[in-house]
């Protein structure tokens, strides 16, 4: 039976204070190859991601969240992945869980997974998710477990797992560039009939970790309601 490749693909912006702790519990016996595109960032990130033997693409201007993943699942892709596993080098996410998003991709049960960080709202809020974050989360997922006719727990998480030929067959270089890529990506592979499975992972808010600003997020929850309202009205988008 083939192995199947696994490659780790990060995308960087700023990610210097939490970068090494984040690789260093990337369970190594798991993974063949760990990519990471630097987004422009104005710190060491580049510096430190090289001294750990990762492999840096860098882009010379901020080409946005959903850019950036864009340039690391091609790059992937090139280096015959089989299985493209996103993890935030920012720790929000704790790597380790990678072991529990892989088997049911290796075993044909699910062609993407997601790990959910929403398991109940005391804990979810316990773990530093602000209230308009929640709440705001909470909406867009009914929503769109409504109009896609699923039942996750969450879409809206950046730790996330591919079967390559997900990343093969959908045209995800003609979607936004910003942080409703996430969004895209899983409403176009719905509509290619690929399943979506989800385990959960405790995500924890820290100063050093990445978050969306209210006015982005303001902006992320009209553009992911916008991507919904093509699923309905505009499939053409996404093919």
């Amino acid at each position: 039976m083939k192995k199947n490749k696994v490659v780790v693909v990060m995308p960087a912006y700023n990610v210097e204070k939490t970068l090494e702790k984040t690789y260093r519990d990337i369970p190594k016996n798991l993974v063949d190859d760990i990519i990471l595109v630097d987004n422009n960032s104005r710190d060491h990130t580049v510096e430190l991601a090289k001294k750990l033997k990762i492999k840096v693409y860098r882009h010379k201007t901020n080409r946005g969240y959903g850019g950036s993943q864009k340039t690391l699942y091609r790059k992937a892709l090139d280096m015959g992945a089989d299985i493209i596993i996103m993890v935030h080098p920012d720790y929000q996410y704790d790597p380790k869980f990678l072991k529990y998003l892989l088997p049911p991709i290796i075993d044909g049960a699910f062609d993407i997974m997601l790990a959910t960080r929403i398991r109940t709202r005391k804990d979810t809020l316990k773990n530093g998710m602000p209230l308009y974050k929640y709440l705001s989360n909470r909406f867009l997922t009914i929503t769109e477990n409504l109009v896609l006719g699923l039942s996750l727990s969450e879409y809206h998480t950046g730790f996330r797992a591919f079967r390559r030929e997900v990343l093969t067959k959908l045209k995800f270089n003609q979607l936004s560039n910003d942080f409703v890529f996430d969004q895209q990506i899983l409403i176009a592979a719905h509509l290619l009939g690929f399943t979506i499975g989800e385990i959960y992972n405790p995500a924890y808010y820290r100063e050093d970790s990445s978050s969306v600003n209210f006015r982005n997020s303001i902006k992320y929850g009209l553009e992911t309601l916008i991507s919904l309202y093509h699923y309905l009205f505009n499939k053409k988008k996404y093919f």
